[in-house]
């Protein structure tokens, strides 16, 4: 059970208790709420939970029923690789997420909102109305980067679903990444909100979706898959001693991601070089 202290205000209306009218939302006891839609209702809805936001912003959502088609077929398989530079790296450069920096567009106006809150801050005392809407337009500022960072991930999810049949994708846990010094910016990129979004989707719509271990993706040539160095952070390029491929070490992973899963596996070290074969253009081949 929540705590009524801590939750946040939720109301759910079933088809008789409420009604539109010339977009507005009628509920009991004579209330009329103005509504903005996000898009247009597919058919007349059965029910509507009207929620409030830690910002005090109100939402309703509407259940309705919708057709369903079935997704068209895919022309083959993608591979991803995350990354903080580029958020997402695919095996077409087409289908890159590339790390837009919502965030950072709106720092200054952030810092701003938060020297205000130093600035009015009291020790063991009640806070000012002037730190109360400082804070309130700092949480604003920082939930609008992180929804156009959302919107952005589930464009480009429902395009890479659209595209294919197999979506090979490294099982990237970024949580380590809160304790380096690319926190901010990969907390920016919301690594997880894009993988999370593309796995629903994929699975909604019948693709099939193999997670890969990342362990020697950056380090396997994706032509020979003969296993170099360990490269470092800072070297973006990848070049491989057997065979003389070279790529951005991104795009090789990209590449190699998906030529485990044609093989059945979910780690590079499953697959041999011996097993691989050289692939020239197009898919890999089995």
């Amino acid at each position: 059970m929540k705590s009524r202290r801590t939750s946040l205000p939720s109301l759910e209306y079933t088809k008789r208790a409420f009604s539109l009218r010339e977009s507005r939302l009628i509920l009991p006891k004579g209330i009329t709420i103005p509504v903005v839609w996000s898009r247009e209702l597919p058919s007349e809805p059965r029910a509507v939970r009207v929620s409030r936001n830690s910002l005090g912003h109100w939402y309703a959502s509407f259940v309705v029923r919708r057709q369903t088609t079935a997704p068209r077929r895919g022309r083959g398989g993608i591979g991803i690789d995350w990354g903080v530079t580029t958020a997402a790296t695919t095996t077409d450069p087409t289908f890159d997420l590339p790390h837009l920096g919502h965030r950072r567009r709106c720092a200054a106006k952030l810092a701003k909102a938060q020297r205000t809150m130093a600035r009015r801050h009291r020790k063991a005392r009640p806070q000012s109305r002037g730190y109360i809407d400082a804070k309130r337009q700092a949480a604003r500022l920082a939930k609008k980067a992180a929804r156009r960072t959302v919107h952005d991930s589930r464009v480009w999810a429902e395009h890479v679903v659209d595209q294919h049949d197999l979506i090979a994708i490294e099982d990237f846990k970024p949580k380590f990444l809160a304790k380096s010094t690319m926190a901010r910016k990969a907390a920016d990129a919301a690594i997880g909100a894009a993988k999370r979004e593309l796995v629903e989707r994929a699975v909604r719509a019948g693709r099939k979706v193999v997670m890969i271990r990342p362990a020697y993706t950056t380090t396997t040539c994706s032509r020979c898959f003969a296993r170099t160095k360990r490269l470092e952070l800072h070297e973006r390029d990848f070049r491989c001693a057997d065979c003389g491929y070279a790529d951005s070490r991104d795009r090789n992973a990209a590449r190699v991601i998906p030529a485990v899963a044609e093989r059945g596996h979910v780690g590079v070290e499953d697959v041999g070089q011996s097993d691989h074969l050289l692939r020239v253009d197009g898919p890999v081949a089995v």
